[in-house]
């Protein structure tokens, strides 16, 4: 399987609202960083909270490929995210909010398995769609 497959796979899964699916598609020794909320050198659990929280918060979401970069084992995807806001999600209470973000996904394919993960969004601009006037403290618009 080549690394464009394997993320192929693997958003495809998100898209699909697939929980299972995607969670197989991780290394069990996967290193993540998503430094928008704090994760630095984080775990395959800290990946599955990620996907889990993301697809429960959102139970509409659509993961939107703009591009995809393919250099060796390492992919990088553009991708737009998109949902209507059903449960509380990275601080911010359900207010039903239409969330439209774009992110930056990279991969790093090992054998077909995720074993390196890292995202990049504006956090700010995450807030500013789901309602949160201030960061300071979480309080809504």
């Amino acid at each position: 399987m080549s690394a464009r497959d394997a993320v192929t796979g693997l958003l495809a899964a998100v898209d699909a609202h697939d929980p299972d699916a995607v969670v197989s598609r991780f290394a069990e020794q996967v290193v993540v960083r998503i430094p928008a909320i704090g994760v630095y050198e984080g775990v395959r659990a800290d990946l599955e909270v990620f996907f889990a929280d993301l697809l429960r918060a959102f139970p509409d979401l659509r993961v939107n490929v703009k591009r995809v970069v393919v250099t060796g084992d390492a992919v990088t995807a553009e991708v737009n995210v998109e949902g209507t806001q059903d449960d509380a999600y990275l601080g911010a209470i359900n207010q039903e909010k239409h969330l439209d973000v774009d992110e930056a996904w990279r991969f790093e394919i090992t054998d077909g398995l995720v074993s390196g993960f890292e995202g990049y969004w504006c956090q700010q601009a995450l807030y500013r769609r789901l309602g949160v006037k201030r960061l300071d403290r979480i309080a809504l618009v």
